[in-house]
């Protein structure tokens, strides 16, 4: 007599070699996947980094990274205020002086999202200045502006290219847990390390191993601990567009920023300009 389906045996030996297969596929899939995003993610930066360059070769210096001062408080950037308004401050940010160079708007999926993004807080997931994209302020100042400090190191006129004596190693923007960036973000300075109390939580350099000691002692959001301390990229790397145009993968821990003699110093590639 004839045998018409499988016997028990057989279909029990289907399933494990079925599941052996998935459990060898799976992890290279994953792999492959954050790979994808992470080239995604350098794809973005890419874009945004010549269209700063665009912006410093019209205007003689790259946009400032926030500005509320007049007579730009009294008008509303394209597509509106971003972020959240008890916490983020309100005015025009370093995106919004590209709008004509990069023709889109600053909604979701666009390139100022990271793809590999990370943060879980619903009111940070939302939020384009948080778990994207952020300018080095040593180079994109923030204005003096009614909400802004009236001084320090990163208030002031930006810079322009003619000013950064390295551009091919100095950083211009990054994968980062805010908008803005600095050294202080990167290092293990005592704080303040951001300007906003409201958005300290958020001023992080994504994979840095210090974010460890900082996320104890509370300065980061509990909602951005994943991309914090996890990182975004394969290795905790991140992806980085430098003052020339050019974009490179780092691991996250070659920017931190060590002190040395009590001095908070450089490590290549160089946070600021010199």
């Amino acid at each position: 007599m004839k045998r018409t389906g499988f016997t028990l045996i057989e279909l029990l030996v289907v399933i494990a070699v079925i599941v052996v297969l998935l459990a060898i596929l799976l992890p290279a899939l994953r792999a492959a996947r954050q790979q994808a995003k992470a080239v995604a993610c350098g794809s973005n930066l890419k874009q945004l980094s010549l269209a700063l360059t665009a912006y410093e070769q019209d205007n003689g210096t790259f946009p400032h990274g926030f500005n509320d001062a007049l007579p730009l408080v009294m008008t509303e950037p394209p597509g509106g205020y971003p972020g959240v308004h008890t916490h983020d401050l309100q005015g025009w940010w370093w995106f919004h002086f590209l709008a004509n160079v990069l023709e889109e708007n600053f909604g979701d999926e666009t390139i100022l999202w990271c793809p590999s993004r990370t943060v879980k807080d619903p009111l940070l997931k939302a939020n384009v200045l948080c778990g994207n994209y952020g300018v080095n302020r040593a180079i994109c100042k923030d204005a003096a502006g009614i909400t802004g400090v009236i001084g320090g190191e990163f208030v002031g006129t930006p810079l322009g290219l003619n000013q950064i004596r390295r551009p091919a190693e100095t950083l211009l923007i990054i994968d980062s847990g805010y908008s803005l960036i600095s050294w202080r973000g990167a290092s293990n300075a005592p704080g303040p390390f951001f300007d906003n109390p409201m958005r300290e939580g958020a001023f992080y350099v994504p994979g840095l191993a210090v974010n460890n000691q900082r996320l104890l002692e509370g300065s980061i959001s509990l909602g951005c601990k994943r991309d914090a301390i996890d990182g975004r990229h394969p290795n905790k790397s991140i992806n980085v567009g430098f003052a020339d145009g050019h974009i490179s993968r780092v691991k996250a821990d070659d920017l931190f920023v060590e002190e040395t003699d009590g001095n908070y110093g450089n490590r290549s590639p160089l946070w600021r300009p010199k």
